[in-house]
């Protein structure tokens, strides 16, 4: 692994690069898609923006929960550790990201600038197609980025990679460990090639968010199974990603076929 490398004297990790590389392809990728339902590209490049503020906003909101067993202790305990204590707790707790909050943020954030922004708001369904296609692409980038950074690591394993002398991960030091982060960057590039290929045939156009729903949470509920890392919160047994999974699995379930009778019902009153 190569968590990171330094120039000028800073350290700059290879999440942060990956995350900016993966961003800089979808930006170029969706330049391309937009040309069929000729939007501009300032256009898209605000929704990238309005995309780009909901992740960071709720994938630290859910890492945050992730966290809640420490938050209630930490205000259960604010006589003992004091203001400025229960502030470093908060900025711990909320300091990470989890991509599920991220990818809803992103959904998030282009329903509300397609709300009030003129020019896209014919395009807000093309949008979440574009959307749906980009973020299997973006993730692929980033779980690369985890995997050289030594973050999101998988369980003990005969079959794997032992790492030595990470300092921004030491937990992972001189222990085999399954690779499921290059396994699940491999699987958002299938989904990304599976979604590319429906919206380039214009297969279950306005419906692409759906697919990936249906598509992406099985992927992630199996591969929780191989994480070797115990921060992301469990509950009931399963971990807060996989009831996320579930969750937008039944959402998209129930959504699908509500959309498509909607498209239907539009398409014959015009």
């Amino acid at each position: 692994m190569f968590p990171s490398f330094e120039i000028f004297g800073k350290q700059i990790g290879m999440y942060g690069v990956m995350t900016v590389v993966g961003f800089a392809v979808c930006f170029l990728v969706g330049s391309r898609l937009i040309k069929r339902f000729d939007i501009n590209i300032y256009d898209f490049a605000l929704t990238m923006v309005a995309a780009g503020i909901g992740l960071l906003i709720f994938s630290s909101l859910v890492y945050g929960l992730t966290q809640i067993r420490l938050l209630i202790a930490a205000f259960s305990h604010i006589d003992r550790i004091g203001l400025s204590g229960l502030w470093e707790i908060v900025k711990y707790c909320f300091g990470g990201i989890v991509f599920y909050g991220g990818f809803i943020g992103g959904a998030i954030g282009i329903l509300i600038y397609t709300k009030f922004a003129k020019d896209v708001k014919d395009h807000r369904d093309h949008l979440l197609d574009i959307y749906a296609v980009l973020t299997p692409l973006f993730h692929a980038f980033g779980r690369i980025g985890c995997f050289l950074g030594g973050c999101c690591y998988g369980v003990e394993s005969e079959f794997g990679f032992t790492v030595h002398n990470n300092t921004i991960n030491p937990a992972i030091n001189d222990v085999n460990r399954f690779p499921i982060q290059l396994v699940e960057s491999a699987c958002n590039l299938l989904i990304f090639l599976f979604l590319l290929r429906l919206f380039k045939k214009s297969i279950l156009e306005s419906r692409l968010i759906y697919i990936y729903m249906l598509t992406y949470p099985v992927v992630r509920f199996i591969t929780e199974f191989f994480r070797g890392d115990e921060i992301r919160g469990f509950f009931f047994g399963l971990s807060t990603s996989q009831w996320i999974s579930i969750f937008l699995f039944v959402f998209a379930l129930i959504m699908l076929p509500v959309k498509t009778k909607r498209m239907k019902r539009r398409s014959e009153t015009e």
